[in-house]
């Protein structure tokens, strides 16, 4: 059973920083599609970042693209999102994901078959 802990949310000001983890279990998660996406209130969940666990390739919403930075912990299994120059449309609860290969659409919640439970980050103007 994959299980996906996220930690690191929190409140902070326009213009902050936050880095967000992911510790993954219960897979060695080769080949995997891991990812983040975020969900703000009244609005549907969105992609923001995702890694493949064995070549470390990354893809970027173009919202965060030059502001957060994904990265892997590879033989650790944590997954982590800094996030700089924070906006206060950022806000949202972030959410961990893990996709079974074959890695094909990792922009794609389809992809992703493992979620975490979401950690809150806010961020004030």
């Amino acid at each position: 059973q994959v299980q996906l802990v996220e930690s690191g949310g929190g409140l902070v000001q326009a213009g902050g920083s936050l880095r967000l983890s992911c510790a993954a279990f219960g897979r060695t998660f080769s080949n995997y599609a891991m990812g983040w996406f975020r969900q703000a209130p009244g609005k549907e969940r969105e992609f923001v970042a995702a890694i493949s666990w064995s070549d470390g390739a990354t893809y970027y919403a173009d919202s965060v693209k030059g502001r957060f930075t994904i990265s892997r912990d590879k033989y650790n299994y944590v997954l982590y999102l800094q996030m700089n120059s924070l906006k206060p449309e950022d806000t949202a609860v972030y959410y961990c994901a893990a996709g079974l290969p074959p890695l094909i659409a990792p922009m794609k919640s389809y992809q992703y078959d493992y979620w975490g439970q979401g950690t809150q980050v806010t961020v004030s103007s």
